[in-house]
């Protein structure tokens, strides 16, 4: 058991760096028809097929369930309602990555409505959960280091999800696929910051206990 608990920040910071890796590698395409800032996430990976966008969403909520497992190991003072709504984000990212979308323009079917509703759940679902932790995690002496960048991306994430509706609705998506990806890295830097300091005190209790069992 105490094996699985280092772990957990282990999977989550390398599922982390490897999906904002396959992010990168996945929106880089010389067709001047796949235009990242005017083409939402789930358009540009509909239109490229690469397979890359779809990997590095489904290694993402991997990531984040594991962010998850190991903050409730650690009994990291997120709260309740913070951690469900990080569940949220991990499923509807898995969700995302299987469920494909349809090609701008084309007939929205099922699937690509399915695919549409759950991505806005995502997109609310990390600024509110950064939202709501921030007082706890000012509370808790291990964990205040990060409330402030958790509430600074938090707010960012809000003004992101502010401006990516305008955009969507009565500003024609002009730049939308900027907004979008924007705000998606706010989100990711917010379970990145959780992720570093829940491996930073993983670590240093992981070398306490040796310590004191070479003491011992």
């Amino acid at each position: 058991m105490l094996a699985l608990k280092r772990l957990y920040p282990l999977v989550a910071c390398a599922g982390i760096v490897i999906a904002a890796v396959a992010t990168v590698i996945g929106q880089i395409d010389p067709d001047p028809y796949l235009d990242p800032l005017n083409l939402t996430i789930s358009e540009y990976a509909a239109l490229d097929r690469g397979g890359a966008t779809e990997f590095a969403m489904a290694t993402l909520g991997v990531a984040s369930f594991a962010l998850v497992a190991g903050l409730r190991a650690a009994m990291a003072p997120i709260g309740a309602a913070a951690e469900r709504l990080m569940l949220a984000w991990s499923a509807a990212l898995v969700v995302i990555a299987i469920v494909p979308t349809t090609a701008p323009g084309l007939a929205m079917d099922l699937t690509a409505q399915v695919h549409r509703y759950v991505s806005i759940a995502a997109f609310v679902a990390m600024p509110v959960a950064g939202a709501l932790m921030v007082a706890r995690l000012r509370e808790d002496e291990r964990w205040r280091a990060v409330a402030r960048p958790v509430e600074w991306l938090a707010l960012a994430g809000g003004f992101g999800l502010l401006a990516i509706t305008y955009v969507a609705l009565p500003g024609d998506r002009v730049l939308i696929g900027l907004v979008e990806r924007v705000l998606l890295g706010a989100e990711v830097a917010l379970i990145g910051v959780l992720a570093v300091r829940l491996a930073q005190l993983t670590w240093v209790r992981s070398a306490a206990r040796a310590s004191r069992a070479a003491l011992g």
